[in-house]
Parts: structure tokens; C-alpha cells; sequence
């Protein structure tokens, strides 16, 4: 029997919003036909939008507040002067239980530290991480984190590399999945001291994690391992990078195409390919970061997103849910010795 979800969308969070959250809401209404939606933001607003989609209005609620968490707001004045936004409304919801899950294409750091407040962590862990996956020569990797830490201590990197491996193990189902720290280098004296020592950490711990040691950043595309840990600065870097590189090779692909008759003959030949390959690295279907070790589910849009990319968040989040993500998340760190679990500055002192 088929379970009803409710999720909640940050409906003014975003550059698009509100509009292309509302599409992207009846986009997701057809993918998932149990969902339902509380919509936060100024309701006049989402009214008018909502009602030219007739099937959508039957599956949503609204929630009214008109104040909105700039995208250029430090994370502290949005916990000290945003909880009147929709940002706060949306994850109160499941703070409250009226929603399964939280999605926002609103400012990343404040939806860090209003989650945080609000939703707690797990058991075990210190600090959330950002995750989500990347397309590669192999199939899919998970990289964590893409931006809700910008500064990471190296207890910091090892707590990622647990929670990365656990789910790769639950949303990718890979029995072992390889864990590499992102680096400038693959020789041991590289890299800063938090790097350095979250390597010799988890060479010689007896935490369940196969280790593959440093990698580059040409090792991301290439596959060569499963779970990339990195600080979120250099993650959120790695991660708009690729998506302007797909962009840049779309647009290089759709010039060069249009230079003469016969490369627009080819086109015709080939155009099969292209709409394939074009798929494949579309930033929009990789849409969707999951906020990995939170007591709630929170997936961060991208901010300038369609709205096919916001459905794709909506779908992440979905999943999240029907997949029970948070509850194998506990249990998969309740099996772990919490001596071997390195806590704050612990790492760095030599545990």
C-alpha cells in the first residue's frame, strides 16, 4: 500500500522562486502521486501561481510568511533575525511532524545552521555534511561537503568519510565503497595539516572504511573512488566548476554544430548521441544536496535551478524518505565502536 509523504518547500528561497518552485512542485506531482506539499512564503503570492495548476492545488497546503533569508546573509543574522522566514517556517515543519522533509534553493549556510538548531543531529555525529553525487567514468560517486562547512578540522574530514561510506553503502549499494580525501596531490607530505593528519587517522583506524588515501581533482570524473571528503570550500568549488565545464562543452558542442552546413548535417546524424550525452551531464539531474547526519531530512536546491531541476531536489528528498535514509543512517553508526568514532580535536591531538 502505497505511504502518503509531505514534504516542505521553501517556496521564496532561491533566484527563480517563487515561480519556478511551484512548477517544479507540479512537475514532482506527476513522478510522485502520493506526495503532498507545504508551500512557505507569501501566500498571495503562491496562490496566484498555484491556482493555474489545477491538479497541483489538491496536494498542497500553505503556509504564510512574507519575510525571505537574503541570499547574502551570514548564517548567524539568519538564526538571530530570520525566523519569521520561509526558510525557518519550511524546516519547522518538520521540526513540528506536519512534513517528511525539507527542500530550499535558499542561502546554503543559513539553511546549515537553522537545520542544525532546529532538526538536531544524530547520535555520533558532530557537524552535518552536504552531500551528493557526481557523474564519473564508472557510474556515480558521492562528494561530501559542498559547501555547509567551509572551514573543516581534520576530526571534521574523518566523521565525513564514515558518513560518506555509510551512504554510498545505502543509496548506492556498494558493499565497499573506496573513501579518497581530496588534495593538491597523491604524495603523503602534501596538503595542509587537517588533511594530513585525517590521513594518518584513517590509514590505521579500525573503522569500518576502505581507504584509498589522496586523490587529485582529475580522479573525480575519472571514478577512482566512491566517496570524495573534502572541506566544503573546496567542495562547493569542485562542484561549480563541473557544472559550468558541462554548460561551457554544451554551448562549445552547439556552436560548432551550427558552423557550416555540413556540421549541421552531422547534427542530424548524430543528434541521438548528443541528446543523450546532453542528459547524462546535465547539472539539473545531479540537483538535489542532502544535508548527510541531520535528525530530519533537508535537501539544498541549487539556487539558480529550473524547474526541472528543483523537481529532481523534490525527488531527492522523496527518496530520502521512502528509503528510511536517517533511520539506516543511525543504525549503520550504532554499530560502529563510538570509542573508534574520533570527537572534537581528537584527531589532531593523535587519537
Amino acid at each position: 500500500m502505497s505511504t502518503t509523504l509531505t514534504l516542505a518547500l521553501d517556496a521564496m528561497g532561491g533566484d527563480n522562486a517563487p515561480e519556478a518552485v511551484i512548477r517544479g512542485a507540479n512537475i514532482a506531482r506527476k513522478r510522485y502521486p502520493t506526495l503532498q506539499f507545504v508551500l512557505v512564503g507569501d501566500e498571495k503570492r503562491l496562490i496566484r501561481l498555484v491556482r493555474r495548476k489545477r491538479k497541483l492545488r489538491e496536494r498542497v497546503s500553505i503556509r504564510h510568511t512574507s519575510e525571505v533569508v537574503p541570499s547574502d546573509m551570514r548564517p548567524s543574522q539568519a538564526l538571530r533575525g530570520g525566523r519569521a522566514s520561509s526558510m525557518w517556517h519550511a524546516i519547522d515543519a518538520v521540526k513540528e511532524g506536519e512534513a517528511d522533509g525539507v527542500v530550499s534553493a535558499g542561502n546554503t549556510g543559513a539553511l546549515m545552521a537553522m537545520a542544525k538548531l532546529q532538526l538536531r543531529t544524530l547520535p555520533g555525529i558532530h557537524r552535518p555534511a552536504m552531500a551528493s553525487f557526481f557523474p564519473t567514468l564508472k557510474g556515480e560517486s558521492v562528494m561530501l561537503d559542498l559547501g555547509a562547512n567551509v572551514e573543516c578540522d581534520a576530526n571534521n574530514l574523518v566523521q565525513f568519510a564514515v558518513m560518506g561510506t555509510i551512504f554510498s553503502r545505502i543509496v548506492l549499494g556498494l558493499a565497499e565503497p573506496t573513501v579518497g580525501l581530496l588534495n593538491v596531490g597523491t604524495e603523503e607530505m602534501k596538503g595542509h595539516e587537517e588533511l594530513k593528519s585525517a590521513n594518518t587517522f584513517l590509514r590505521s583506524t579500525n573503522l569500518p572504511i576502505n581507504f584509498h588515501g589522496f586523490i587529485e581533482g582529475d580522479d573525480i570524473a575519472a571514478g577512482t573512488v566512491d566517496v570524495i571528503v573534502t572541506d566544503g570550500f573546496t567542495g562547493n568549488i569542485a562542484l561549480k566548476t563541473a557544472e559550468g565545464t558541462a554548460r561551457l562543452v554544451n554551448q562549445f558542442l552547439r556552436e560548432a554544430f551550427k558552423s557550416s552546413i555540413s556540421a549541421q548535417l552531422g547534427y542530424l546524424l548524430a543528434r541521438r548521441a548528443l541528446k543523450k550525452l546532453a542528459r547524462r551531464v546535465d547539472p539539473r539531474r545531479h540537483n538535489g544536496a542532502m544535508f548527510v547526519g541531520l535528525n530530519g531530512i533537508a535537501v539544498k536546491s541549487h539556487g539558480g535551478t529550473d524547474a526541472l531541476g528543483f523537481a529532481n531536489a523534490i525527488g531527492v528528498a522523496h527518496d530520502m524518505a521512502v528509503g528510511g535514509f536517517n533511520a539506516r543512517i543511525r543504525d549503520e553508526f550504532e554499530k560502529l565502536n563510538p570509542g573508534e568514532i574520533p570527537g572534537p580535536a581528537s584527531v589532531a591531538a593523535g587519537a
